[in-house]
């Protein structure tokens, strides 16, 4: 296993995750390692907007291919695309992720032919370019590039060839199948239209494909968060979550990806053993996929060890510093749980989160901090938008392994009014 940047493992280190944000604290870094990579967002150069899906794609597949190299250490996908659009000065943004090369690029499509250009930047040690390289190819050819440029950047850093490093990963088999599956990438968490247009294009792409891993673990999500979520109807789309789920597993049994979809369905489905089956097999094929990380988090919390859960936000923040909100909602509910009130009123009121449906617990964070009248406003913005909602709500929708756990936030409810 590669080194790592080493996280703090004492109580300080929960203050200085609430600062995070522009960057990594140094107090959070000791080290950076030889083979830490950020990949940063490919320049759309087709001079159509609409192909920006296509170009976002193709950097998230590098950086899951790169993922996937025994050893390597790799900023996941959310972070890096923090700096889209933006100037850059990767020496900068070495220093804030905490990696040592940058891998930057630009890609043009057109109806037949692909071109990429990647460049390799040990950012770390004066923006040195290490290796940079043109690729113009049949559109046909792209999970060839791909698999291409991984080898090259893997043998750059390594000074070995790649070949036998590289973890094969499952391709679709149809471009139309791989442009519908990308095209929903994320959608499941923008709101309750976009999952559903998710869940329609990631049906097609199964059709034109059925063999098609991704397809049907972010169809699986997108069933989930349809009815978690965004209030559709649980009924078939709760079951068809599963079956899609376990699907994607059968198909490519060593997809990091696929293993921490179907663990996180299999959590809110209460099976809460096969679902920590499933995370520690997602975490052990690739050690870099800070949303497995992330969900491992969220499993511990409900098991009721927030010990467990704060340690496994520590490692997905370094993996991930410019995470979506789930993972300080995740944070602030085992900050909750381990009686760190003013902590979690930290972590749950980060922009990334505030607003969303974390405000549920960060009512409780605040009347536990003995907040009371903050947490009564909180209370009444988000009655405003739930006006329904009960503390039986907790039973039907939250995966605690036992009442006790859930029982912090049941009295944090009840100091700051909400209703029984």
């Amino acid at each position: 296993m590669a080194e790592r940047a080493v996280i703090s493992s004492d109580p300080l280190y929960l203050s200085a995750l609430a600062s995070l944000g522009a960057s990594v604290p140094a107090s959070l870094k000791t080290l950076v390692t030889h083979n830490s990579i950020a990949v940063l967002p490919f320049v759309n150069m087709s001079g159509e907007p609409g192909q920006d899906h296509f170009t976002d794609g193709l950097t998230e597949d590098i950086i899951t291919d790169l993922s996937n190299v025994p050893g390597f250490f790799v900023i996941a996908r959310n972070s890096t695309f923090a700096y889209k659009g933006k100037p850059t000065d990767v020496r900068e943004i070495a220093r804030d992720l905490g990696v040592k090369y940058i891998l930057e690029g630009s890609a043009r499509r057109s109806d037949k032919r692909l071109r990429i250009n990647v460049q390799l930047i040990n950012g770390s040690e004066g923006g040195n370019h290490i290796w940079a390289e043109r690729f113009d190819r049949e559109i046909a050819d792209i999970f060839q590039v791909q698999d291409e440029v991984t080898q090259r950047v893997v043998t750059a850093i390594s000074g070995k060839l790649a070949d036998k490093n590289i973890v094969a990963r499952s391709r679709p088999s149809n471009l139309e199948a791989y442009d519908l599956c990308v095209r929903s990438r994320g959608k499941w968490d923008i709101s309750r239209s976009t999952t559903i247009e998710a869940c329609a294009d990631l049906e097609r792409a199964i059709q034109i494909d059925p063999n098609y891993c991704e397809a049907h673990s972010n169809l699986a999500v997108s069933l989930l968060h349809g009815w978690l979520i965004w209030g559709r109807p649980q009924i078939p789309g709760r079951a068809k979550a599963l079956v899609h789920a376990q699907r994607a597993v059968e198909i490519e049994p060593g997809d990091s990806h696929a293993r921490a979809i179907l663990a996180y369905v299999q959590l809110y489905e209460r099976n809460w053993d096969e679902a920590k089956l499933q995370l520690d097999a997602a975490v052990r094929l690739n050690p870099n996929d800070a949303h497995a990380v992330a969900l491992t988090g969220e499993l511990q919390f409900y098991l009721g060890n927030p010990q467990a859960a704060l340690a496994a936000c520590a490692e997905a923040l370094r993996l991930n510093p410019r995470p979506p909100g789930g993972y300080f909602w995740t944070l602030g509910m085992a900050q909750i749980s381990s009686g760190q009130y003013e902590e979690a009123v930290a972590s749950l009121r980060r922009e990334e989160t505030y607003g969303t449906g974390s405000r549920e617990a960060l009512i409780a964070a605040l009347a536990l901090a003995s907040r009371i009248s903050e947490a009564q406003e909180e209370a009444r913005l988000f009655l405003a938008a739930n006006p329904n909602w009960r503390f039986g709500d907790l039973a039907a929708n939250s995966p605690f392994r036992s009442a006790s756990i859930g029982q912090p936030f049941v009295d944090g409810w009840r100091l700051a009014g909400l209703p029984d």
